[in-house]
């Protein structure tokens, strides 16, 4: 038999991919040499099948099936004369046209107990295909592995399935798992959260009679709150309990969320409730219960965000979702450290607010810098640096959510609207307060106490909804609320309507500190309009403007085809006069990394292949990294500070 670090060098040539082996991570510890015996011929390799005893192409499949029976024999102890491969699965009275990669059966040997289902690595389908086996074969247990991942799956209903945190060894019963302990150290990292939000909609909850969005946020604030409450070393509360009935493991969802309801009194109504249907709680949580939520990738927080902002088909979608490739130019070009206290006035997802948490983490608060305490660090940054704001209730449940997931499970994203800080409640007042200005009169001091108006914000990053215009006693609050005259200067008239990007620019610059800077993406109508001109002149009156990139058409879509730039500006500090003539970055974006249609164009090698970076993920094809470069340049020349 091949030597371990042969019969690995094989692997690697098989998958076409020298780095591939390390894929199997479910088979960790368990030596190549072990399990396959390799041979050659004619520059072909092939391997002795485990249960057949006959050489078999060594294709990726098949290395990943051995290793399974090999597990399945040596760790789990079945005996391999059950064990059978290739098995035809009967379809009404079609035979033949489908098989079972590996089939378990019960101690009649006929009756299918426990059926397998392989792929190679990084191939995620299959799971159809198993349950399909499964109604038409009747077997109870199901695993769907591709090497990296093991899916064990309980077939609890003809229609209902359930996530098993392991499958039953050889004489033990899926009661006997069910009733093994669960620490917070047994939690694995979640590998694809996009993967389990499509699975919690589409598989489970599909035909439940119950808003999918709704419900599936309800299961993740009790999760998380499970995973900051309970003990580290006690059993997890969010789990299907062994022995309960459907009611009784509803009721123990219901009972932590109303748990999480009372920890985040602003993301749920007090009347919430879980609507989960009894026979479907099970399976519900059962997706969610082996994974740990908090200090997952940053990538896959954005992806599974995209992907809920495409499920919630309520609501003018294009205004809560910015590209994230944008706002990495944005945070990069603004250089945010962790002194810096940052705000979005209209947060959505928290895009802004995430890259640059995890901007500062990388470039500052790291462990190289300080040791053993880098985490503490890094979560006080996240706890107290990072502000966001928004007015739809349902953006706030998924920013806050991802801002939980990604930091401590502390949160400053609050449910608000923006533009009226009057009309605030008094926990969302008394969370602001602190960052008032203040000013050296006491009279307007005492105005911006009670008004709650000018802050002192070091940072803005914003993406402001663009749709609706804003009419009415509002406007009174705002300079750019009133008409202006040819020598723009403001009149005592008000306009009878202002689009809402517009007045937030005004509110954005309110949240700076004199000298804060800012990153505001507007429609380019702003820029260009002979009717914004006042506009224009109001913010070259009050800032600096440092640079306006302007972004491609495809951008934003599918969602909106408004042509957008990204304008940065720095506040003038106190007693600076009002800059004349003075260079500004000005840049347009070429390459948005989206077609018309909206879909993601991805960067390719000279071969045609498509460019994935250190995590795995696929390379967008843009050039804002240039663009940002460029601007980096141009900050030394003009002496920017930032």
């Amino acid at each position: 038999m091949a030597n371990q670090k042969l019969a690995s060098t094989i692997i690697g040539k098989i998958f076409r991919n020298p780095d591939m082996q390390y894929g199997l991570s479910v088979f960790e510890g368990i030596n190549p040499e072990q399990v396959l015996d390799f041979s050659e011929k004619e520059g072909r390799y092939y391997l002795q099948c485990l249960k057949r005893n006959k050489n078999l192409v060594a294709k990726p499949e098949e290395i990943v099936r051995q290793f399974m029976i090999y597990k399945l024999v040596n760790f789990y102890k079945y005996p391999l004369e059950r064990i059978d491969v290739e098995v035809d699965v009967q379809f009404g009275r079609e035979v033949g046209n489908k098989r079972a990669d590996i089939v378990i059966y019960r101690e009649d040997g006929r009756t299918p107990y426990l059926m397998v289902e392989v792929k190679k690595p990084d191939v995620k389908d299959g799971l159809g295909q198993l349950k399909s086996y499964a109604n038409a074969t009747g077997a109870p247990i199901l695993v769907l592995t591709d090497g990296k991942i093991q899916n064990n799956i309980l077939r609890t209903d003809p229609n209902l399935f359930e996530d098993l945190l392991e499958i039953p060894k050889f004489n033990e019963t899926v009661e006997d798992v069910r009733a093994k302990k669960i620490i917070y150290e047994d939690l694995d990292e979640i590998p694809n959260l996009q993967q389990l939000i499509y699975d919690l909609q589409e598989v489970v909850l599909a035909n439940s009679g119950v808003d999918s969005f709704d419900e599936i946020f309800k299961l993740i604030y009790a999760k998380l709150y499970d995973e900051i409450t309970t003990p580290r070393n006690e059993n997890r509360r969010f789990r299907v309990i062994a022995g309960a009935t459907n009611k009784e493991n509803l009721n123990n969802i219901c009972r932590l969320f109303e748990d999480a309801k009372s920890q985040w009194r602003d993301v749920f109504k007090a009347n919430e409730e879980i609507e989960i249907p009894e026979n479907v709680i099970a399976p519900a949580v059962s997706l969610l219960q082996k994974y740990r939520l908090f200090g997952s990738n940053l990538q896959i927080i954005d992806d599974a965000f995209e992907y809920l902002i495409n499920l919630d088909a309520k609501g003018e979608k294009g205004q809560y979702f910015t590209p994230r490739h944008v706002i990495d130019m944005a945070v990069k070009m603004l250089n945010p450290t962790s002194k810096d206290f940052i705000i979005d006035t209209a947060a959505g997802s928290c895009g802004f607010l995430l890259h640059a948490m995890q901007y500062v983490w990388q470039n500052e608060l790291t462990k190289k810098k300080y040791g053993d305490s880098y985490d503490v660090k890094q979560k006080d940054y996240a706890e107290k640096h990072l502000f966001g704001i928004d007015f739809d209730p349902r953006s706030v449940k998924i920013g806050k959510a991802m801002m939980l997931i990604a930091g401590d499970g502390k949160t400053n994203v609050t449910y608000a609207n923006s533009l009226d800080s009057e009309l605030w409640s008094e926990e969302t007042r008394a969370r602001f307060r602190p960052f008032l200005r203040a000013f050296k009169d006491s009279e307007e001091n005492r105005r911006n106490q009670e008004k709650l108006s000018d802050f002192n914000f070091d940072i803005v990053l914003t993406n402001p909804p663009f749709a609706g215009e804003i009419k009415g006693v509002l406007l009174n609050k705002y300079d750019l609320g009133f008409k202006w005259d040819k020598n723009f200067e403001k009149t005592s008239k008000h306009q009878n309507k202002v689009s809402r990007d517009v007045l937030f620019i005004e509110r954005n610059l309110n949240f700076l500190r004199p000298g804060g800077r800012m990153a505001i993406v507007l429609p380019q109508g702003v820029l260009n309009n002979t009717q914004m001109k006042y506009v224009r002149k109001f913010i070259l009156n009050k800032t600096r403007l440092l640079a306006v990139v302007g972004l491609h058409c495809n951008t934003f879509k599918p969602h909106a085809g408004t042509k957008t730039s990204v304008i940065f500006l720095q506040k003038l500090k106190e007693g600076e006069e009002t800059l004349k003539d003075y260079p500004i970055f000005m840049a347009v974006s070429k390459k948005g990394g989206k077609d018309t249609s909206g879909e993601y164009i991805y960067k390719k090698d000279k071969e045609g292949n498509v460019m994935f970076n250190m995590e795995g993920k696929k390379i967008i094809d843009h050039d804002l990294d240039e663009i940002v470069e460029e601007f980096g340049k141009f900050k030394i020349k003009e002496k920017i500070d930032f």
